[in-house]
């Protein structure tokens, strides 16, 4: 469902600028070449009844996005968000393959969809890619490297911003929303995967060239997966307001089913220091904080004294 999935011009993004978009493969050409059984509709119509899944395709053409091409509301358009509430009330499976130059605003989506693929404008070999997934003959790893959130009124919104003197809680008057949640729907470094991953054991321990990070990653689901395992830190009280996290390290790693595997960030001293009022380079004595996760908000942590 859905013009994009049959819009080989839209797969390149505003930025492939003297690029054929004939030369793309689109999500139809990809099912057709592949023999997919499948029913194409790009118009609201009567859906089909004998699918055993929806794929929709939604989000934004490549001229809404890139330079020059700002958004007052990022959230989908209405016709996009019937198209997929219609889906939904045929009690089959619905998968929503995102297109999209910029984060989006999808709280609905994330909450009533059983999937989400993020395809921004991938490129060249789009259908291909797409299809891929959605077969599970490749088990995606990525992460968001922005932030998604509830609505347009909370940007500019990123993980590593400066903490207010009063941040939200359950009293009245701290900083959040009345009418949306204070955090983002995806959160940066965001992903999921054909498997799951357990994080335990957070050692941090100060050597001489830095802290020394260490934890335990399991795959504790029935397939082999690669997971992209983050390192935060947080200068809890500096002399200047510091971000609430800050991303360090990363790495990723290959795992098989059920096996557990440790994992080292050797964090340097100078990634603890920041620019003073006058621009010079400090790193202060004072207590910290090391976040290791999956993502930027499931995170193990723990503190220390540097």
């Amino acid at each position: 469902m859905g013009e994009l999935a049959n819009n080989r011009e839209e797969m390149t993004g505003a930025w492939a600028i003297k690029a054929d978009g004939q030369d793309c493969v689109s999500l139809v050409d990809a099912c057709k070449a592949q023999g997919i059984n499948f029913i194409y509709m790009a118009e609201d119509t009567v859906i089909p009844e004998e699918c055993d899944v929806y794929v929709a395709s939604i989000g934004e053409f490549k001229n809404q996005s890139g330079e020059a091409a700002s958004r007052a509301s990022i959230e989908l358009p209405t016709e996009q968000i019937d198209l997929l509430k219609r889906l939904i009330e045929t009690g089959k499976p619905v998968i929503a393959v995102l297109f999209n130059g910029r984060p989006l605003a999808i709280p609905w989506v994330a909450d009533n969809v059983h999937a989400i693929v993020e395809a921004w404008h991938p490129g060249v070999e789009a259908g291909n890619a797409i299809l891929d997934i959605l077969f599970g003959i490749i088990n995606p790893s990525a992460k968001l490297t922005t932030t998604f959130p509830y609505s347009s009124g909370q940007c500019p919104v990123y993980y590593a911003h400066t903490n207010t003197g009063r941040p939200g809680g359950k009293s009245k008057f701290t900083s959040k929303y009345l009418d949306t949640p204070l955090e983002p729907v995806y959160p940066f470094g965001y992903g999921l995967s054909y498997t799951t991953f357990l994080y335990s054991d957070l050692q941090v321990r100060k050597e001489h060239e830095g802290i020394r990070v260490s934890v335990k990653v399991r795959n504790t689901g029935d397939r082999d997966g690669t997971e992209i395992i983050q390192c935060y830190i947080r200068d809890i009280v500096a002399k200047r307001v510091r971000p609430v996290k800050q991303l360090v390290d990363f790495t990723k790693i290959p795992l098989q089913a059920g096996v557990e595997s440790g994992v080292d960030f050797l964090v340097p001293y100078k990634a603890m220091g920041y620019y003073d009022m006058s621009m010079n380079y400090v790193i202060e004595e004072g207590e910290f904080e090391i976040f290791v996760g999956g993502n930027s908000e499931d995170c193990l942590s723990s503190r220390f004294w540097l």
